[in-house]
């Protein structure tokens, strides 16, 4: 079954990486795209969007001659993150309900 991947969804998850350690745009998004299937395409705009809500600050790193654009999270984007595990517990648990035990709660 191919699932669509919600934009929130899809911030939570890049939020959820990045707080684990800063990352270059490509390496993230080749992680997010490999677990998910999502396209770069899709997820550039994501990364973008975060910047510009301050969840995450874009820093260079010269590599082989060319720059490297590496993302990292912020107080403000960690708190987004939590915010986000949060509401996919719930979410998840509703889902759970419907799929797993036929009822909505």
């Amino acid at each position: 079954m191919n699932i669509q991947v919600a934009g929130a969804l899809l911030e939570g998850c890049m939020l959820s990486l990045l707080s684990q350690e800063d990352e270059y745009g490509y390496s993230l998004t080749q992680r997010v795209k490999s677990e998910l299937g999502v396209s770069e395409s899709t997820l550039y705009p994501v990364m973008r969007r975060l910047q510009t809500d301050a969840c995450l600050t874009a820093y260079d790193v010269p590599h082989s001659g060319r720059n490297r654009r590496y993302y990292r999270i912020t107080e403000r984007g960690r708190e987004r993150h939590e915010h986000c595990k949060r509401e996919w517990l719930l979410f998840k648990e509703r889902i759970d309900g419907v799929l797993l035990g036929g009822k909505i709660q």
